[in-house]
This record gives structure tokens, sequence and C-alpha cells, in this order.
């Protein structure tokens, strides 16, 4: 097996923000969708694609609340979607594909992180069906959209948490197994890593390049499951109360947490390159013991997980690019 996993050498590294790594980079006439795009990394990916030329698309469950976020915000559209709602994804990107414009990034950064126990309309563990169920179909969707750019990139938010669990092909939504949030949150974090990578395969004879990517630590309404004792255990704050930014240690503000996502979908360094997990606007090793928890975790940059994944994806969904 090759490995992909080497880093290039990135000119940004863990304290450059999104706005930085955008500029100089001119996206006029391009468009974006950016899920999750009305808060915390997403409103802040949004704010730089925008400020580069690009008209971005952003779709929210609730509509009027995206628009009050992003209000100020120049070259901006809301539509409305729910990633846990099949008919909701596949209405939308129907009306994406049936607008006739074409797609050059698409950015799924939405998602929950260490939820309770819930399940969707088809059974699905929450965590593994928005995670990544729900940008599985909505790629899906929007596929006509993006091979039309002919020279598009989906990015997938991925996270560290990827590094808990890898995916239980056995038992992805916890009917035998006890219920471990963090657990189902590692294996929707794994997910995405993997979905990148069997994307990218399918799509790059197209012009469609997928990545993946750690965005870093930084404490927004992702955490909103978490009690304070939880968020106290990763030393998210000092002893002031103030949230802590020490880049090298992976803690960052929201604009240098939403650089790797920014950097993912507009660099010319990636150019001819996709299937590969990024962290700090570089593409990561392989995590290993010496590395602590930098990199990506094996299972996550397995391709043969990747198809694995895949197939039991469109078995999930009944959905496949086309």
């Amino acid at each position: 097996m090759t490995q992909r996993q080497h880093p290039i050498g990135s000119p940004f590294s863990a304290a450059s923000t999104a706005t930085e790594v955008v500029r100089g980079i001119d996206l006029s006439g391009q468009r974006a969708i950016v899920t999750g795009g009305h808060s915390g990394l997403g409103l802040e990916t949004v704010r730089a694609l925008s400020g580069a030329g690009a008209l971005v698309l952003v779709p929210a469950r609730d509509p009027d609340r995206a628009r009050a976020a992003l209000e100020g915000i120049a070259n901006i559209e809301v539509d409305q979607l729910d990633l846990a709602d099949a008919a909701s994804i596949a209405a939308f990107g129907q009306r994406v594909v049936a607008s006739g414009v074409a797609i050059d990034m698409l950015i799924n950064s939405a998602g929950i992180m260490a939820t309770p126990l819930s399940r969707d309309a088809e059974g699905h563990e929450s965590q593994f069906a928005t995670n990544h169920l729900g940008h599985f179909r909505l790629t899906a969707a929007l596929w006509p959209a993006l091979v039309q750019s002919g020279n598009s990139r989906v990015v997938s938010v991925s996270s560290r948490g990827h590094q808990i669990a890898g995916v239980d092909f056995d038992d992805i939504d916890f009917h035998t197994r006890p219920y471990d949030k963090w657990a189902a949150y590692g294996q929707s974090k794994t997910a995405n890593a993997l979905f990148a990578m069997a994307l990218d395969e399918r799509g790059k004879a197209s012009g469609v390049r997928a990545f993946s990517l750690h965005p870093g630590q930084v404490l927004t309404a992702l955490a909103r499951h978490l009690s304070e004792e939880e968020i106290a255990g990763f030393d998210a704050r000092d002893e002031q109360g103030e949230l802590r930014v020490d880049p090298a240690r992976g803690m960052k503000t929201v604009p240098q947490a939403a650089a790797t996502s920014v950097w993912a979908a507009t660099s010319p360094l990636l150019s001819g390159l996709g299937g590969v997990y990024l962290e700090d606007c570089e593409i990561a090793a392989i995590n290993n013991a010496e590395a602590g928890r930098n990199g990506v975790a094996p299972w996550a940059a397995d391709p043969a997980l990747a198809e694995r994944l895949w197939q039991v994806s469109e078995d999930m969904t009944g959905t496949s690019i086309s």
C-alpha cells in the first residue's frame, strides 16, 4: 500500500487563520456550500471564502436563524437542509442541481459530538447518521454539480477524536455493544476520514478531489452536550476561566481552527492531490507512539477500510454517486 500521508511543506502553521490562508487567492465566480456555516468554525469558513470572492450557499435546518447569524457577510445564500432527514437532503440536492450551477467547494463542517444515545428515522446512531451518513447522502445528491465544476473539492471536517475509535463494522449502530458517546463520536470522525479516501478514488477522474481534516481544539456550540467537569478535563480554560489559546498544543481561536478547512478547499499546493487527512494546514503524518496525538490513526487512512465503509454507506442509505 502506497502511503500518501506525507507533509508537503506548507508555508502555514497551527497559528495561521482562515483569512491568512486564503489571502491572495481570488475565488470570484466560484461557488461553495458550507454545512454548519452559520455558527462556529463553519461561520468563520464562510466569512473567509466570501471575503475571497466566492458565492457561498449555507444550508441550515433553521434558515431564519442562519440568515441572522450571517448578516453583514457578502455573497451569501441560505437554503433549508436537515442532515438527519434523507428527504430534506434529497430535496436540497435537487434544488441545487436543477439550478444548473457548478459547485466548486463542498465543505462538510456540520456535526454533533458526544450526544446521548438517539437514532435517526432509520434506526442509525445519531452521531454516525449526522456526521457521516448525512454528508454521504449530501455529496451524492450534489454529485452532478461537483462534476460540472471540473475542478472541485469536497472537504470533510473530521477531528483528532477519530483516534478514540475506528468503525466497528459489526455493530456500527450500538445495537449489541453498550453505548459510549465518545466511542460513537470517534467512530463518526474516523468515518469522515475514510469517506474522503473512498470519495477521492471515485472522483479524481472527473476532477473531484476530497480531503478530511482535524481543525484543532476550540470551545464552540459543538460542546453543548458536555458538562463543566468534562470541559475542565480538556484543560480548555485557564485559571481565570478564559479559553486557552496555544496553537502548538492544538488549542486554537475560531479563526485558527477554521484555517485548515479553508486551506483544504483553496490551496494551490493541494492541486493534483486528494484522499488525505490534514491538520494545521498541512498533510498529516501517520500517528505513532512518538507523535503523541498528532497525525492520523492508521485505521482512518486504510484504503481497504475506506472501501468497506463506502459499501456499508451505500447499503445504509440506498444512495451512491452517479
